[in-house]
């Protein structure tokens, strides 16, 4: 019988050697596992980096906000899928110091603030961050979606088609705030809330120096008989969705919620001079009344009655 060998007597295999000149497994790539010919490699290191649309907006707004005004809010919330909500911002000096902190906090590239003031006016700040521009509105002809009842419905998170009126290229200040409401209203095309599909269309039209605002539903007919050639647009209708609102202009600001004056409008008056006028008008009518009771007074002092001599002829 043999003696058993020791382990350390063992001859122990060694790995085979790696051969120094055989090609080394090739790296995965958007190609697959396969090395690209040189003419894609070309290809691939002479084009330019895809340009990818990460906008995402921050929507809030101050306290003491009326409900009307914060259905519209909620609204716009809604028809933006790469809209960021938060709390209630004070309307002080500081809110743009503290709107620029809470963009950076969520990751946001612009903002919407509703800014509220004496629970009646309503004012639209919208700013790139945070290095501006940015721009004040006065917000008018509010009407929500729960308001209208319109027959319009348009799926929700959509891209929608942004379409504006020719006369936004007539001016500087109108150019500008066309590119900020298309970067800022504009759905990213691959963001993870939103759908692939084209249903809806926000018109953004320009008339006596306002801007209005209406949404609208891309109705076409499911019919067989009635199936929409492409290209044919004849039988294709918009049906309104709403919310409606009117935007005037009041400052354009080079930096984020403030910085210098880039543009100001000199037809814009502030509500309180408008109540201002409303209530001196009132006051003037007031003060007539009270002219003409006096004016008749005096002149039935400078011109008394005559005595009627049948006055007594019935008394005892």
């Amino acid at each position: 019988m043999g003696k058993k060998r020791k382990h350390s007597e063992a001859n122990v295999a060694e790995p085979p050697k790696k051969d120094s000149d055989a090609p080394e497994r090739p790296k995965r790539t958007l190609l697959g596992w396969k090395d690209p010919t040189p003419t894609e490699t070309k290809e691939i290191e002479s084009s330019s980096p895809i340009f990818r649309n990460k906008e995402k907006v921050l929507v809030t707004c101050s306290r003491r906000i009326s409900y009307r005004y914060r259905h519209l809010m909620l609204s716009i919330v809604s028809l933006l899928p790469h809209a960021k909500k938060d709390n209630k911002v004070e309307s002080k000096e500081s809110k743009g110091a503290t709107l620029n902190e809470l963009v950076e906090l969520k990751n946001c590239s612009s903002c919407l603030f509703f800014e509220c003031r004496k629970q009646k006016d309503l004012y639209l700040w919208m700013a790139k961050c945070p290095n501006g521009p940015s721009v004040k509105f006065m917000v008018d002809a509010v009407h929500t979606m729960e308001e209208l009842k319109l027959t319009g419905n348009h799926l929700k998170g959509s891209r929608p088609l942004l379409t504006f009126s020719t006369n936004f290229d007539k001016d500087p200040h109108w150019k500008l705030l066309k590119e900020m409401i298309t970067q800022i209203f504009g759905t990213p095309k691959e963001h993870r809330k939103a759908k692939p599909y084209h249903d809806h269309v926000f018109a953004f039209s320009l008339a006596d120096d306002h801007i209005w605002f209406r949404n609208y539903q891309i109705s076409v007919p499911h019919n067989e008989s009635d199936k929409v050639d492409r290209g044919g647009l004849d039988k294709i209708t918009l049906v309104e969705v709403g919310p409606r609102f009117c935007l005037n202009p009041i400052k354009i600001f080079g930096g984020s919620f403030g910085g210098p004056t880039l543009y100001e409008n000199p037809f814009y008056i502030s509500p309180n001079e408008i109540r201002a006028l409303k209530k001196r008008k009132a006051a003037g009518k007031y003060a007539k009344k009270v002219k003409a009771k006096t004016r008749r007074k005096m002149h039935e002092l400078e011109n008394p009655l005559e005595a009627d001599e049948f006055a007594d002829m019935w008394k005892e």
